[in-house]
């Protein structure tokens, strides 16, 4: 593991019990996302499926309604703490057809042809090899079968992402960004995953834009503590601030939070790609 690949790792690892904490309103924030990778992996009823970077079990129990008793999601995850949140939601919530294993997208512990369906929201583009990472995923999908892969668009299109980061990035110096770098826009250009998917042998690799309501029933307050805690990078750069400077910065993204608040809850367009492809019936 290289040493940006361990800070990678060790960021997610102080994450986990936050993305715990808040397991619910992430699974509904990201719900049409889910419902996308179904519909574009083909999942149905008594199917097999592996979930890619399931983190704290999301979106491996959503799909498992989906398979059903017949059926049976394995999640996996290279950070054992968030595995670890995932076996208690799926105990909690007593699911009979989940599995969770900690291990590494491109290192996959499986048969070759085990899965009906591969899907992967919001894990491809941090890891370290993209393209040894979809190979592995073909190799244990079934031939003929789809994987499903979602990634962030665009920043400007996902003020989840920008209300909160443009507001503290004021306060500091511009950081170098390098290139192909694990990011959450690694793959927002279209066409740079299905390009990936495609040197790793997928048949007929396709992306579509999907465009959605990130809505979840909390007051601006809440949101603004919930990403926060969701990501090490922003919590870091509030322990950077003074005292005053985090009143500041709480009161200037409260102000623009409030165009994104409702009777309901908050609110954000938001936009993803959805990038598939097939495993040839004669791999």
């Amino acid at each position: 593991m290289t040493p940006r690949d361990q800070a990678v790792f060790d960021r997610w690892s102080r994450a986990a019990p936050f993305w715990e904490k808040h397991r619910q309103a992430i699974r509904q924030m990201f719900a049409p996302v889910t419902r996308a990778l179904v519909e574009d992996a083909l999942i149905g009823s008594g199917h097999t499926v592996l979930d890619v970077a399931t983190g704290p079990g999301e979106p491996a129990l959503g799909i498992a309604a989906v398979v059903g008793p017949d059926g049976k999601v394995v999640g996996i995850d290279p950070i054992p703490e968030m595995v670890a949140a995932a076996r208690r939601s799926a105990d909690q919530h007593r699911f009979r057809n989940t599995q969770f294993d900690v291990g590494f997208a491109d290192d996959l512990p499986y048969s070759a042809g085990s899965f009906d369906a591969v899907v992967s929201r919001f894990g491809v583009m941090f890891a370290p090899s993209p393209v040894d990472a979809v190979r592995e995923m073909l190799r244990v999908l079934k031939p003929g079968r789809k994987l499903a892969l979602a990634v962030w668009h665009q920043p400007e299109s996902n003020p989840f992402f920008y209300t909160l980061s443009q507001v503290l990035e004021r306060y500091f110096d511009p950081a170098p960004t390098e290139a192909d770098a694990p990011d959450a826009f690694r793959f927002a250009a279209p066409g740079k995953l299905r390009e990936v998917l495609s040197e790793a042998g997928a048949i007929a690799p396709t992306d579509r834009s999907l465009s959605f309501k990130i809505e979840a029933p909390l007051s601006a307050e809440d949101f603004w503590a919930l990403r926060i805690e969701m990501s090490e990078k922003l919590r870091e750069k509030v322990a950077m601030l003074s005292k005053d400077q985090l009143s500041e910065a709480r009161r200037e993204a409260l102000e623009v939070l409030a165009e994104y608040s409702t009777a309901h809850g908050i609110s954000l367009p938001a936009q993803v790609l959805i990038v598939s492809g097939i495993k040839s019936q004669a791999a």
